[in-house]
């Protein structure tokens, strides 16, 4: 097991950059509060972040009205992260950020699945400027990756290859629960969809 592994890390608040990484949006309420907010496309996703949440004490709600929508409460715990992630109005991935393995489990929970052959964290597409850094962030963990942007799943972070693979699985830890294994990261997955 990796020392950077999510299996290796004590959970923490912080890991919630994963959630950023992808769609998620932070909101700061009184420059001391922030609210977490994540579209989400399956009820596994759901039920697996809402475990993760409250492994690091944070407690979340779904909303259905207009889709799948995780969202917490405004916290004075989420006021740093969303610090981190903000310049002026605007979504910013922090400086010198390299994403540890909870981290990428968060992200891979969040919006990870198999395309064609490879391995996709989606992108936020309203925030542009946030996808070189992150492409260039996941370098630095040991994980290059390519862009990617189709019509109907948006830009993404794609990942290829079979050590590059066994490295995100290293890092993301086993699948998290009951659904979840069809889209979750696997070096054995690859021969099946390339």
């Amino acid at each position: 097991m990796s020392f950077f592994s999510a299996e290796a890390c004590h959970p923490r608040v912080a890991d919630l950059a994963g959630l950023l990484c992808g769609p998620g949006q932070a909101v700061v309420f009184a420059k001391a509060t922030a609210r977490l907010t994540l579209p989400l496309t399956a009820s596994w996703r759901a039920n697996a972040l809402v475990k993760a949440c409250a492994e690091r004490g944070v407690g979340t709600g779904l909303d259905t009205v207009d889709g799948l929508l995780l969202r917490t409460a405004f916290r004075v715990d989420l006021a740093p992260l969303a610090a981190q992630w903000t310049r002026g109005a605007a979504k910013a991935v922090p400086r010198d950020f390299t994403p540890d393995g909870a981290v990428l489990r968060m992200w891979v929970l969040a919006a990870g699945h198999w395309a064609d052959g490879a391995y996709l964290l989606p992108l936020d597409p309203a925030a542009p400027q946030t996808h070189q850094p992150l492409l260039d962030s996941l370098a630095q963990c040991g994980l290059p990756a390519t862009m990617s942007a189709t019509a109907e799943a948006g830009p993404a972070l794609r990942i290829t290859g079979r050590r590059r693979l066994a490295r995100l699985l290293e890092l993301v830890g086993r699948p998290a629960g009951t659904g979840c294994a069809d889209q979750w990261p696997a070096v054995s997955r690859m021969r099946v969809v390339s």
